[in-house]
């Protein structure tokens, strides 16, 4: 597994580089900021990027920032997002981008083996999400029910869950694009998620089925 770093704290970055040299990767790249991760990336065309979340200059959400553009303009490199904080801003739009995107607690990340399988699952195209962070992207929506929905219509939403796409879903599942467009409208109005510009109805679909399996 080839990997760009991303943190700013000195004394982190190189246990960072150590650590993920020991679970087997390459670290391509090691740099203290957001604009440079994305060059990084650019340059090195990494299996996966790891990013901290609160970098310079201001220290609020330059990784999550950078991990959308990485996203946006490099789909095929996974992205973790490793903080100390849950930052909400710009974690639905990194959750929006499909599969291949993380966010874990450097404090609940407890085992080497954890990490290095949470790197493999991001490059297979799956999702990594730390139980803490699915409830406070949570919070502030009433919970979902889930009950609600027929056994296709949970197929269909944990196929969304993945990252897959319309096409891609009905493939799966053997049925036309245009069905799966009336599955997904059919799950949005049983999870109360009426058209909003606020939110990523999609996303936050995609979080309530998470946050229903305790991921």
């Amino acid at each position: 597994m080839r990997v760009v770093l991303a943190e700013d704290s000195l004394l982190l970055r190189e246990g960072l580089v150590r650590l993920l040299t020991e679970a087997g990767c390459e670290v391509v790249a090691a740099v203290d900021d957001g604009e440079s991760a994305v060059a990084a990336v650019l340059e090195h065309q990494p299996d996966v990027a790891v990013l901290d979340v609160r970098m310079p200059p201001t220290f609020t959400d330059e990784g999550l920032r950078a991990a959308v553009r990485i996203r946006a303009e490099h789909p095929a490199t996974a992205v973790l997002v490793l903080s100390q904080y849950v930052e909400q801003s710009y974690a639905a739009d990194l959750l929006a981008t499909g599969a291949g995107v993380g966010y874990l607690l450097k404090d609940r990340v407890a085992k080497l083996d954890d990490l290095a399988d949470a790197l493999r699952r991001l490059i297979d195209g799956g999702t990594v999400l730390d139980p803490m962070v699915v409830s406070q992207l949570f919070s502030g929506h009433r919970a979902r029910p889930l009950q609600r929905l027929t056994d296709r219509e949970r197929d269909v939403l944990e196929l969304m869950a993945q990252g897959r796409t319309n096409a891609a879903i009905g493939r799966a599942l053997f049925v036309t694009p245009k069905s799966i467009e009336k599955h997904i409208s059919s799950i949005l109005d049983k999870l109360d998620l009426p058209p909003s510009e606020d939110d990523h109805r999609r996303v936050l679909a995609v979080i309530a089925w998470l946050n229903d399996q305790g991921t």
